[in-house]
């Protein structure tokens, strides 16, 4: 099965593993010349500080969540990095649930792979208080990829 379409999950969470992400998603798409697609996803809340933050006009025609995904540094700097490698990226932006978001996205793209990062949990921990990658892993439509954060 070759690989094209490459959706990589980008949340709050992933300022910390930028690197991880990046090496994996490298050493996944560069050999098969897949496309990524940086899919940032924000809530609703996070978007609206995010927008704010970066100095977009909450009311301006270019305040989507694309442009500010864009903009967004965890985003940017693993855009600068597939970039250098020389990996074939476009960056989206979404508002809503991560995991809802990003199986729409791979679902739309026809997306080959998704890629997600996370944190270690206890499986009560994932009980009680849910995991974004879990939900994506069980609803995507394509073979999921963990990457764990790495112990500091």
């Amino acid at each position: 099965m070759s690989i094209e379409t490459v959706v990589l999950a980008v949340g709050t969470e992933d300022e910390k593993r930028t690197e991880r992400l990046a090496e994996e998603i490298i050493a996944l798409a560069e050999p098969a010349d897949a496309e990524v697609v940086l899919t940032h996803v924000f809530g609703e809340e996070e978007f609206d500080e995010t927008r704010a933050k970066l100095g977009f006009d909450a009311d301006g025609e270019n305040s989507t969540p694309d442009a500010v995904a864009e903009r967004h540094r965890t985003t940017r700097e693993l855009s600068e990095i597939l970039s250098a490698a020389g990996v074939r990226h476009s960056v989206r932006g979404a508002v809503g649930d991560l995991a809802d978001e990003v199986v729409e996205t791979a679902e739309g793209l026809g997306a080959d792979r998704v890629v997600v990062g996370g944190r270690r949990r206890s499986p009560t921990g994932k009980a009680v208080f849910g995991s974004a990658a879990q939900k994506v892993m069980l609803s995507a439509p394509c073979p999921v990829t963990f990457v764990r954060e790495t112990a500091s």
